[in-house]
């Protein structure tokens, strides 16, 4: 239940209410390779992660996956689009390793987000550090090099490259596989 005190730490959550919460959760694993959410499917629940990491990607035009983030531990998986407006959702989530987590489904989710407004609260502070983090993403992917968003993600989330194989990081960056390598190897040269 340390993923859930972390996950939902506001300071308008009283400690009964986080209890409230932590209990509407439900322990859930998946094995590598498995899809929390498929595209075409509606989000149904979001999940808390205690261990492990997960993908989420679309296929462009032309038919290739490009990875638009991962999820690791302490992090919430969920397509907020599908799951608060009821409509398919158009990526995949998908375990790329083991994972734990906690998930708590939209019927629960939303009786308890109504009830509660330490829940309001926190879930406005998680959306608008969400968009916040969005927003940083698409101006990176416009203004910075290849090589220094591979730096950022190598600073702010090591597990990540730690957890997914090449080829996945390097679509998040909007790279190819070799230019990642590249930077890998002119990175270690500069060391």
């Amino acid at each position: 239940m340390k993923t859930l005190q972390t996950v939902y730490q506001h300071p308008l959550l009283k400690p009964d209410e986080l209890e409230i919460i932590c209990e509407a959760h439900q322990s859930v694993s998946f094995h590598k390779g498995d899809f929390l959410l498929k595209k075409g499917q509606v989000a149904n629940a979001y999940y808390c992660i205690s261990t492990g990491l997960i993908r989420s990607y679309v296929y462009d035009y032309n038919g290739h996956d490009i990875t638009t983030g991962f999820i690791g531990k302490n992090e919430i998986a969920i397509d907020v689009a599908s799951l608060f407006r009821r409509i398919p959702t158009v990526e995949y989530f998908q375990a790329l390793t083991a994972v734990e987590c906690y998930a708590i489904d939209f019927e629960t989710f939303q009786r308890l987000y109504h009830s509660m407004i330490g829940l309001n609260e926190w879930g406005r502070a998680w959306m608008s550090e969400s968009l916040f983090q969005l927003k940083q993403r698409t101006i990176s992917m416009i203004s910075d090099s290849a090589s220094e968003r591979y730096k950022t993600l190598q600073l702010q989330h090591p597990h990540i490259l730690q957890q997914s194989p090449l080829k996945f990081i390097a679509s998040y960056l909007g790279i190819t596989d070799t230019s990642l390598s590249r930077i890998r190897k002119d990175l270690v040269k500069e060391t």
